[in-house]
C-alpha cells in the first residue's frame, strides 16, 4: 500500500543493492521520516558492516521510473546525539582485504567481516567476537570527543576524563538507533583536542538514490568509487561500471535543512536513502571525517518525469549560494537593463541558480564531471558552462579529494527545456 509518510529506522549492511526489497512505497509528494545512525567512524570500526557507513534502507517512491529524477526537499534535520567523537584515520595492515571500508578481516582467526564487540576503552577496544583479537580496520591518528549543548548550537571538545565518561556509555550519548549494529566511536575516547569550540550546522553526508549496481554505501561517489576498480573483494568492478553510481555520498555541507536535492532515478522506484549526518563541517571535510551524529530527518519527495540525470543537482538555501550566483534583485536587474539599453540592447537574461554535483578521482576530474553534467542537461558546450560558472557562479569543494559543486546562473529558456523552472523559482521565490 502506498503511504503518505514512510517511517524509517532500518539500515543496510553497508551495501546499496538494487536487487534487495525497498521500504515503502511512499507516495509521490509524500514524506520520508528517518532516524539515522552515525556514519563514518562507527561503521569503520565495525568490520561486519561492508560499506564504511550504515545508511537507511532505501525507500521506493511511487511513480519513479528509470530516466526520471526525484526532488528531495529537506524539511528538517534534528540532532539527537549528545556527544560524538572523530578524527583523522589510518588503516591497519592485516585487518582487511583490499579495502578497509568494505572487507574487514580478523588478523588472528581470519574471519571476513567478523562480528565484533566493545571491551573497555581506547584504540584496542573493538574485539572479534570469535577469537577476541583487536579487530578494528582503522585507528584514529589525531582525534577528539565532542559534547553538545542542549540546543545543539555549539560543540566543545572534552578532556581525557570527559572523553572516557562519554565512552563508558557510548550508545546512550550518541543516541544510536536500536536497529543499528555499529560500535560507538566514542569507545575510542580520543582527546587530542581539548576545549575547542565549534558551531553546529547539521547536514547529511549521504542523501540520494540507489545505484543500478550493488555499491558499498560510502563508495557511491566518483572519488571513493576508485577503490572498487578491480578490487579483490565481492564488490570490485571494472572502471566502466562506476557509471552505475548515483553520487549519494557527497559530504557537501549545503545539503541541510531547506535545501532541495534532485537525484537521478537509475532503478525502479528510485530507492531514496540517507545517513552520515554531521554536526558541522567546513568545505572539503579535509580531515577525512567530521562529527558523525544520530538524528531525525524529514524529507519530502517529488518525482520529475523524464528528467534524465547522471548525478545530483543541488538547490542550496539562498544564504549558501556563492555571491556571484545569488538570484539578481529587482534593483540589479533594472541597473543591468539600463546598461544594455545604453548599448542598443532591449533585454538581458533572466536567470536562476543551479548547482551540479560532480565527482571523480581528483578535484580536477570532479570539476570536469560537473561541467559535463551541466552541459549535457542544457544542451550547451562545456566551454559555455565554464564561462558562466566563472562570472555568475563558482566551483566549490564538497569533499576532498573528489566531490565539487559547479554553480552558475542558468538562463530561464534553458531551464524551461528541462522542466525545472517552476521548482527553482518557487525554491528561491523569484
Amino acid at each position: 500500500m502506498v503511504q503518505q509518510t514512510v517511517f524509517v529506522n532500518e539500515f543496510t549492511d553497508g551495501i546499496l543493492d538494487p536487487n534487495k526489497k525497498m521500504l515503502g512505497p511512499v507516495a509521490d509528494g509524500g514524506h520520508i521520516v528517518a532516524n539515522t545512525a552515525p556514519g563514518c567512524w562507527g561503521p569503520m570500526m565495525t568490520p561486519q558492516l561492508k560499506g564504511g557507513h550504515e545508511v537507511t534502507k532505501p525507500v521506493y517512491v511511487e511513480g519513479a521510473e528509470v530516466g526520471d529524477a526525484i526532488a528531495i526537499r529537506i524539511k528538517s534535520i534534528q540532532i539527537t546525539s549528545q556527544a560524538t567523537a572523530s578524527g583523522s584515520d589510518s588503516p591497519v595492515d592485516g585487518r582487511f582485504v583490499g579495502d578497509p571500508f568494505v572487507a574487514g578481516k580478523c588478523p588472528e582467526c581470519g574471519g571476513l567481516n567478523p562480528a565484533s564487540t566493545v571491551e573497555g576503552l581506547g584504540k584496542e577496544a573493538i574485539r572479534c567476537q570469535n577469537c577476541g583479537a583487536d579487530v578494528t580496520p582503522f585507528v584514529i591518528t589525531n582525534g577528539y570527543t565532542m559534547a553538545f549543548d542542549s540546543n545543539r548550537s555549539v560543540g566543545v571538545t572534552l578532556n581525557k576524563d570527559g572523553a572516557e565518561a562519554v565512552g563508558e556509555n557510548g550508545k546512550d550519548f550518541m543516541a544510536t538507533p536500536e536497529a543499528s549494529v555499529q560500535n560507538p566511536v566514542v569507545s575510542f575516547a580520543p582527546h587530542d583536542l581539548v576545549g575547542t569550540v565549534a558551531r553546529v550546522r547539521a547536514f547529511l553526508g549521504q542523501l540520494g538514490t540507489t545505484p543500478s549496481k550493488a555499491f558499498p554505501d560510502s563508495h557511491n561517489a566518483g572519488d571513493f568509487a576508485q577503490f572498487l576498480i578491480d578490487a579483490p573483494h565481492d564488490y570490485g568492478m571494472p572502471k566502466e561500471e562506476l557509471k552505475h553510481r548515483t553520487d549519494g555520498h557527497m559530504d557537501i555541507n549545503r545539503v541541510r535543512t531547506g535545501a532541495v536535492l534532485i537525484a537521478p532515478v537509475k532503478v525502479a522506484g528510485g530507492g531514496v536513502y540517507l545517513g552520515d549526518m554531521h554536526a558541522m563541517q567546513g568545505n572539503g571535510e579535509i580531515a577525512g571525517h567530521t562529527t558523525d551524529v544520530s538524528g531525525i530527518v524529514n524529507l519530502q519527495v517529488k518525482v520529475i518525469k523524464g528528467l534524465e540525470l547522471d548525478g545530483p543537482i543541488l538547490l542550496p538555501v539562498e544564504e549558501d549560494l556563492p555571491f556571484s550566483a545569488k538570484p539578481l534583485t529587482e534593483q540589479e536587474k533594472a541597473a543591468a537593463l539600463d546598461v544594455a539599453k545604453g548599448w542598443g540592447m532591449s533585454e538581458v537574461e533572466d536567470s536562476l541558480p543551479v548547482s551540479f554535483v560532480g565527482s571523480g578521482a581528483t578535484l580536477n576530474e570532479a570539476t570536469d564531471n560537473g561541467l559535463q553534467r551541466a552541459a549535457k542537461l542544457f544542451g550547451i558546450s562545456v566551454e559555455e558552462v565554464m564561462n558562466r560558472a566563472t562570472i555568475t557562479g563558482s566551483i566549490d569543494i564538497g569533499r576532498n579529494p573528489g566531490v565539487v559543486t559547479v554553480t552558475f546562473l542558468v538562463p530561464i529558456p534553458l531551464l524551461d527545456k528541462t522542466g525545472l523552472t517552476d521548482l527553482i523559482r518557487q525554491h528561491y521565490q523569484k
